[in-house]
């Protein structure tokens, strides 16, 4: 019997552990095996294949039962995820349900999240843009949370080393405020998209720039994403139901192959993490302690190097839940700053108007992304009484109004044969910087556990004042554009929304130069515990205004690289 204990613990060691197997833990799983180190993914979730499971991918709109509709009874059920743009009969079996992982709002908060194999990879909303030094300098600047540890000269080859293998569309702009990268064939403006470009660049004399959005779509190089077994871009825009071509970028067309086809990789699916093994001897983690989701066994996993990469909240969650003499608050917590200066990405504010030029001309098929107004406000100087910035959706197109009402037999078939265009419809949506702040905090409940055992989330974050001025801001300016245009019956819209449903919610675990006010190190390891990576959405310091997945990549790649040259030394 204890022969057979010593090898149960060697099939459960590994080189590397990384939690999680979305957007960063797929990164983090492709260069460890790249590198030929054996390495564990865990995965809290069901496995989800590449093609094989995506149910709905090849359906048409008249074989779901609903019409893609949601019926009112799965609304009732699930007031949080239901709220989600992307939850819809074609892509509901991807999002987690609100009673499948429940949390505790102690403020309004709608927590999106996908449990399986890539994670909210196959889900996601696919726009990459990089950073600027404007966006890692901007708390040093104003003195709001801490100065990241990282300028953009630090992860410039990352971003390109990160954008080549996804494969990226955009264009190449020269923006100071917005770096250009290794792009593929940039996607197609509109002629009114186009014209709108061209007034705000008239009127603001390129101090404010509307370009085609940057998204991770295969656009070109077509024989060199085969290698991963992807396709060019369909521009079919059904990507939330899982792309059977890999179009877009996600784990499970990409990274994560990748790293299977190594030998190296083993995927654990149904693996809770409960907490991180810490040895107060060799002031390390030696592993991770996982609850089988089916079972409800606890089983532990060995590595001397440990990725933590569970997105945001839950990555914060493993870190406060993994204690012991050393850390009574959580893994590396001897700044006390764990679970606090949590931050997102403010979506409330939109605009919306109409415009009644190119008269002759329509828009035709289905591009997967928008326009993009890059940030503008507080770039070079503090321009405003409110702090940071935002950056904008842009999008233009025209719909056929098909008006059928009362019409029946040649009428009605007429009407249908011959259908008639509507007006030129724009619209915008703010991506507003929130600052990140002690209050913003994630805690454990000391009395609620979820199914396995483990304390649930409570969740404590809100607007303030300054998103309320960056929102007034918004639509004066936006607005000011729009007019510039001669688009008219423009109309503002406050959304109310409660935090979350932009889905970036960032820090908690935040990257610093002093460990007195930070938890990780310019390595994205934890200042107090050496061999702990943290590369998701809770290593960011302050949250910018660009969608943060690209950022997460380069992190990752860059992070695994300095991990495996200690583990080298």
């Amino acid at each position: 019997m204890a022969n057979f204990n010593i090898d149960s613990k060697q099939q459960r060691t590994f080189d590397t552990i990384v939690i999680g197997s979305g957007i960063s833990g797929g990164w983090a799983a492709k260069e460890f095996t790249e590198k030929g180190y054996k390495t564990l993914v865990l995965e809290r979730g069901r496995d989800v294949k590449h093609v094989t499971d995506y149910p709905t991918t090849n359906k048409m709109p008249w074989e779901f039962e609903h019409r893609n509709r949601l019926p009112e009874e799965i609304k009732k059920e699930n007031p949080v995820i239901s709220k989600c743009y992307a939850f819809k009969e074609d892509a509901m079996h991807f999002f987690v349900k609100d009673k499948e992982h429940p949390y505790v709002q102690e403020k309004p908060f709608d927590w999106i999240r996908g449990y399986q194999t890539g994670g909210k990879s196959l889900m996601w909303a696919r726009h990459t843009q990089r950073w600027s030094n404007y966006d890692f300098e901007g708390p040093a600047r104003d003195g709001f949370a801490v100065d990241w540890p990282i300028r953009y000269k630090d992860l410039a080859p990352w971003y390109s080393h990160v954008e080549k293998f996804s494969g990226i569309s955009g264009n190449k702009d020269g923006l100071a405020e917005l770096p250009d990268g290794d792009f593929l064939p940039p996607m197609e403006m509109s002629c009114v998209e186009s014209y709108f470009k061209d007034v705000v660049a008239e009127k603001y004399k390129n101090n404010r720039h509307v370009i085609i959005a940057r998204c991770a779509h295969v656009t070109g190089n077509a024989e060199y994403y085969a290698k991963q077994g992807r396709a060019l871009c369909q521009k079919r825009n059904l990507c939330q139901r899982g792309c059977p071509f890999g179009g877009y970028f996600s784990s499970n067309s990409s990274t994560l192959p990748y790293a299977m086809q190594t030998g190296n990789l083993t995927l654990r699916n149904h693996s809770v993490v409960h907490s991180i093994i810490y040895d107060e001897e060799k002031q390390l983690a030696t592993g991770v302690r996982v609850i089988d989701a089916q079972s409800k066994e606890m089983i532990e996993f060995y590595a001397p190097v440990i990725f933590v990469n569970a997105a945001a909240f839950n990555t914060n969650l493993i870190l406060l839940n993994s204690t012991s003499n050393r850390f009574p608050n959580g893994l590396g917590n001897d700044s006390g700053v764990l679970g606090k200066y949590v931050a997102f990405h403010n979506y409330r504010a939109k605009i919306s108007g109409e415009y009644d030029g190119f008269p002759d001309k329509a828009t035709f098929g289905r591009r997967p992304t928008s326009s993009y107004i890059p940030r503008f406000r507080n770039v070079f100087k503090q321009e405003t009484d409110f702090l940071r910035g935002y950056a904008a959706g842009f999008s233009a197109g025209r719909t056929i109004d098909m008006d059928t009402n009362g019409l029946f037999g040649e009428e009605l078939k007429e009407s249908m044969l011959n259908p008639k265009y509507g007006p030129w419809r724009v619209g915008s949506h703010m991506m507003g910087e929130t600052i990140p702040k002690e209050e913003s905090q994630l805690r454990l409940d000391t009395q609620k556990t979820d199914e396995w055992g483990i304390p649930q989330l409570k969740v404590s974050i809100d607007y303030d004042e300054n998103d309320e001025k960056m929102i007034a801001d918004y639509f004066e300016q936006l607005e000011e554009m729009f007019t510039a245009a001669g688009f008219t019956n423009i109309r503002t819209r406050d959304t109310n929304q409660a935090p979350g449903l932009d889905i970036h919610e960032m820090g908690g675990v935040r990257m610093g130069k002093d460990p007195k006010t930070s938890m990780l190190d310019k390595w994205n390891r934890l200042h107090a515990c050496k061999n702990v990576y943290v590369t998701d959405g809770a290593c960011m310091t302050s949250t910018s205004t660009q969608n943060p997945s690209l950022t997460y990549m380069a992190l990752t790649a860059r992070a695994v690289d300095h991990a495996v040259k200690n583990l080298n030394a």
